[in-house]
């Protein structure tokens, strides 16, 4: 209950601070730049940099004063393509400038928007903004990004605030269709932070993503706040890997506040996160708050270095706290997914404060991520050497965990399995208190120091989650 009253005193201070800013919030000089037809004047107060309950670990550089505006134009008709007049007015405002797109205005983008240029700028979201279902224009000019095929809408540069209430709406539906039909097409992420040195993306819904809604890539000091996540498919087909965040190359970010709905990892931390924090996340239907997976690509090193997650509430999802990792040899996890064979580390990880409800597993760690033979991956106490990941987990703590599973695993509610007790180490579980709907609260333990673990440990092996 402390850690209960603790999030909504700090929620109660952040609203205080918020009102407090737009009160004292000065309207700028208006230029006279491109400017829609003002269904609202008023400019969204930029969102205090306000976050708890704990905090990165170097201050983020603070923003520089914007003196000019710009609003939007846009047809308002639902169908003809707004991006010219979107690229306008940013040029217009880049280096000092707050574009808005007004409240009541519908935007189209049928255009591939190259932002990664910005400068000093606020991008003030006030309308809907919507992305065109043209699958054919998108998987031939959305920007390949370097990492599972991975292509997005992409903004990026320096000192970037993005807000305003407004909505980003990816079309999704009919990527979910075309996917059911074809696992190679490429399918582009929503929101692409793509080499984005400082700055924040908050207060706005992000809805129907084709594929993840954020992509954070080689981008630092950057921080997510009161984002609403949510889009499930509304045919048959399912919307496949639609992942909240994942974070790429990047270091000191921070992901806070914020309500996601979606299919797969609420945050996943892919190779080279660093500096991470994570906090008062609400998750629901998703693949848990997950490190990996790692270890994907042979001649590469992975790294995933001082991540903190604190005060998660993850509901109707595969995991609650994860750690997945490639085997030592190529594995086929589908068509689209295969991997194994790189190296790299896991380091000084903490997942604090998580509450369960129908998980399959409350807590995870595998390092046979991809590999089908699960009666390889099962050998105990021999492994085979082609099995054992050259990855290796140190440092890993897990506490105050409750809640329960969905009996999918019964009478397991966790899996701890390392591929080798030479790749493992200090990893740590007290305050678990999550059981299975009739009651057990049996973890399997495989090459790993049980003598650190506060769970009911057992070498039943039901396998890991292979979604």
């Amino acid at each position: 209950m402390r850690f209960k009253a603790l999030e909504l005193l700090l929620l109660a201070q952040s609203a205080s601070i918020i009102a407090s800013s737009a009160l004292c919030a000065r309207e700028p000089t208006v230029e006279p730049t491109i400017q829609a037809k003002r269904l609202s004047q008023r400019l969204s107060p930029r969102p205090s940099w306000f976050i708890g309950a704990y905090h990165p670990s170097r201050p983020y550089p603070s923003s520089l004063e914007r003196n000019k505006e710009c609003y939007v134009k846009s047809h308002n008709d639902g169908k003809t393509d707004d991006s010219p007049y979107i690229l306008q007015a940013i040029h217009a405002c880049d280096h000092g400038g707050h574009v808005v797109f007004p409240k009541g205005i519908h935007y189209i983008i049928g255009t591939a928007l190259n932002l990664t240029f910005l400068s000093h700028i606020d991008i003030d979201i006030q309308g809907y903004i919507q992305f065109t279902n043209d699958t054919d224009y998108w998987q031939a000019s959305a920007f390949k990004q370097i990492f599972q095929n991975v292509t997005t809408f992409q903004l990026g540069g320096e000192d970037v605030n993005v807000y305003g209430g407004g909505t980003l709406d990816g079309n999704g539906q009919v990527w979910y269709d075309l996917y059911a039909q074809d696992i190679y097409i490429l399918r582009p992420v929503l929101f692409g932070t793509i080499g984005l040195k400082s700055g924040s993306i908050s207060n706005l819904n992000l809805i129907y993503s084709p594929q993840y809604y954020n992509f954070v890539a080689n981008s630092s000091d950057v921080l997510f706040s009161n984002i609403a996540i949510s889009g499930f498919s509304k045919s048959s087909n399912t919307a496949k890997n639609t992942d909240g965040w994942d974070t790429y190359r990047s270091d000191g970010i921070t992901i806070q506040n914020s309500t996601i709905n979606n299919g797969d990892d609420c945050v996943s931390f892919k190779p080279n996160s660093t500096n991470m924090l994570v906090q008062n996340l609400q998750c629901n239907g998703s693949h848990g708050i997950s490190v990996g997976s790692l270890g994907q690509y042979v001649g590469e090193t992975d790294l995933v270095e001082n991540v903190y997650v604190y005060n998660v509430s993850m509901s109707n999802a595969s995991d609650g706290a994860r750690i997945k990792v490639w085997p030592g040899s190529p594995a086929e996890l589908s068509g689209d997914l295969q991997g194994g064979g790189g190296t790299g580390a896991v380091r000084n990880v903490t997942y604090d404060t998580m509450s369960v409800e129908n998980v399959a597993y409350g807590i995870e760690v595998t390092q046979c991520y991809g590999q089908k033979n699960i009666t390889l991956c099962n050998q105990f106490p021999v492994r085979s050497p082609l099995i054992v990941s050259t990855l290796t987990i140190t440092d890993v703590v897990f506490k105050n965990f409750h809640g329960t599973t969905d009996g999918s695993y019964s009478p397991l509610v966790g899996n701890l399995v390392c591929s080798s007790p030479n790749v493992c180490a200090n990893i740590t579980a007290s305050g678990i208190e999550i059981v299975s709907p009739t009651g057990t609260n049996l973890f399997t333990c495989l090459d790993i120091d049980e003598a650190m673990l506060a769970v009911n440990c057992t070498t039943l092996n039901k396998g890991y989650n292979k979604l």
